[in-house]
């Protein structure tokens, strides 16, 4: 198991160690980032196996920061003299500067995941017949099935930081997830339905054939639901959101405007906000990396910081930001532990883990009920999102009109439209059932994807736009 990836450069560690050290001499921070990293996916489309994948890579990334400046160089070869190219790449930028070189990250014990690496278990032959029953499944169960898409994916990711003082930390990440897709069709109508599921865990909890059934069946209900669906409204409605995936719309209009460095260079709309209520009371968001298991969570973020259960907002005030730690210093506070990055050939920056909203006091038969005419968003797919001026726009693909209290009938291509900040101040009821999305969340910025959790409770929406089919 490659769990010293210092023993892998062609010198001794001491060298590595001495190399890393002259690099950042005048730094403020930096730090040696190795990694090592297997990934595998299946694909099962339309009756057979699509594609079947398998990758490894290793490399290192070396960073050196002063003040705002960072020098960053990363190779594949895990070489003496690649290091010493790197060395002289990322040095330039102490050049005629002096700085103190930071302390190095608060250490822990917790461990929040194994180190175990799920590839191997199950074996090829093995997920490639699950699939093929997963398709054999959906199509006996109803006669509308056209085509059923069903995907595993795994990955194991080993990282060793390595900083000036000599700091060692390391992490070994497994991850895993059951992806489920199904079209159903009536005549030249059909609709799609989908399941996701995974974390940072083995594939036994997701490929037990009571979980990947239920996976399935779910994919199959917002399919047929979808099929019967009526063009959506457009206009102004009063919106009940639903708990878990939902919270998707929070990590877009919420969540990145609240990232470190988006507010201290005064691109978010967030900015210059701390301490002012920028939502409804009772609105409380929590970034949590610490939770076992979870798709977004990490023992230690991509500098080696732990992670951490970071308030962001608090009964409607904002009360923190996600921090890396050349954020962290330039601002005044403390890392947060959400210094990421997709891998050792890119920088961190301040990203999510877990985000989500803590419960309330409302059960969801009271916020349901509480709607003479609205919407109800049980699940949302894709979504953009402007930064600086919080404005996004999210498609709905399982929702149902609300009338006189009780759900009616589903809808299909509506659109949630608004601005972060503007639609937290909207919320006017939270639910009491907050949880998280079953382990399907990507995040991207900047180019670079990591994985991530969201969350939430049942929350009603008032007066909100949404853009709809209807004619």
């Amino acid at each position: 198991m490659k769990n010293d990836l210092l023993k892998s450069f062609d010198c001794a560690e001491e060298r590595v160690a001495q190399i890393v050290s002259n690099a950042l001499q005048g730094a403020d921070d930096g730090e040696l980032f190795v990694e090592y990293s297997q990934v595998e996916s299946l694909m099962f489309d339309d009756g057979r196996l699509k594609s079947g994948n398998f990758s490894c890579d290793q490399g290192f990334g070396l960073r050196s920061v002063a003040a705002e400046a960072v020098g960053y160089a990363h190779s594949g070869d895990l070489s003496e003299a690649a290091l010493l190219r790197a060395s002289d790449a990322v040095s330039a930028v102490t050049r005629g500067y002096t700085g103190t070189y930071a302390a190095p990250p608060a250490r822990t014990n917790k461990h929040l995941y194994g180190d175990e690496n799920p590839i191997g278990s199950p074996g090829f032959a093995e997920k490639v017949q699950l699939l093929q029953r997963v398709d054999s499944y959906l199509r006996e169960k109803d006669p509308k099935v056209r085509q059923v898409s069903a995907a595993l994916a795994a990955g194991w990711q080993v990282v060793t930081i390595l900083r000036a003082d000599g700091a060692i930390v390391r992490d070994i990440r497994p991850l895993t997830r059951l992806s489920i897709s199904v079209v159903v069709g009536e005549g030249d109508r059909q609709e799609s339905g989908s399941y996701g599921a995974g974390g940072r865990r083995g594939f036994g909890e997701f490929t037990a054939e009571d979980s990947w059934q239920t996976g399935a069946d779910e994919a199959l209900r917002q399919a047929l639901v979808n099929l019967r669906a009526i063009p959506a409204p457009a206009g102004t409605f009063d919106m009940v959101l639903g708990a878990g995936w939902p919270g998707v719309m929070l990590h877009e209009a919420v969540g990145h405007g609240l990232e470190g460095d988006f507010n201290r260079k005064k691109t978010s709309a967030f900015a210059g906000l701390m301490g002012k209520q920028v939502a409804s009371k009772g609105v409380t968001i929590v970034d949590d990396g610490t939770i076992d298991g979870r798709r977004g969570s990490l023992t230690v973020d991509d500098e080696g910081t732990p992670s951490g259960y970071n308030v962001l907002i608090e009964d409607g005030i904002l009360v923190g930001f996600m921090q890396d730690r050349q954020n962290a210093r330039l601002m005044g506070v403390k890392p947060t532990g959400n210094g990421r990055r997709q891998s050792h050939a890119h920088q961190p920056m301040p990203r999510m883990t877990n985000t989500y909203m803590l419960g309330g006091d409302k059960t969801p038969e009271e916020i349901i009920a509480s709607v003479k005419k609205g919407i109800y968003a049980v699940s949302f797919g894709g979504g953009q999102v402007d930064i600086t001026s919080g404005k996004f726009v999210f498609g709905c693909t399982e929702a149902y009109m609300i009338e006189d209290g009780k759900v009616g009938a589903p809808i299909k291509g509506a659109m949630l439209i608004g601005n972060g900040p503007q639609a937290m101040q909207r919320v006017s009821m939270v639910g009491n059932d907050s949880k998280l999305d079953t382990g399907i969340g990507m995040c991207g910025k900047a180019g670079q994807s990591v994985p991530v959790g969201v969350g939430q409770p049942h929350l009603r929406m008032d007066q909100m736009t949404v853009g709809g089919t209807q004619t």
